[in-house]
């Protein structure tokens, strides 16, 4: 049987190289929106990065999500992703065991 290559892609918070599966896309729409692509299959210039709230703020504070995207992101739009990511999954409360 034949093993399929897995996509590996790069976040540009930690810099990082996970499946592309792993990873969230933020996307610059044709339109010039930024949002966040849950499935990873909207049209636009893209930018994965980890399912943590550390890496959106460590490419807000380096710029390497605006470099990635090769435009500059407005404040209300970097909170906007926050509000949207995943919570970390050190923020749920474990199983009594």
């Amino acid at each position: 049987m034949k093993v399929r290559k897995v996509p590996l892609r790069k976040c540009v918070g930690c810099q990082e190289s996970f499946p592309k599966a792993d990873l969230l896309r933020v996307v610059l729409t044709p339109e010039g929106h930024i949002e966040l692509d849950m499935r990873g299959k909207m049209n636009g210039r893209g930018a994965y990065l980890c399912r943590q709230l550390s890496c959106l703020q460590t490419a807000r504070k380096r710029k390497s999500l605006e470099r990635a995207l090769k435009t500059s992101i407005p404040d209300d739009v970097y909170e906007k992703l926050e509000e949207s990511m995943p919570r970390e999954a050190g923020s749920v409360a474990k199983p009594d065991v």
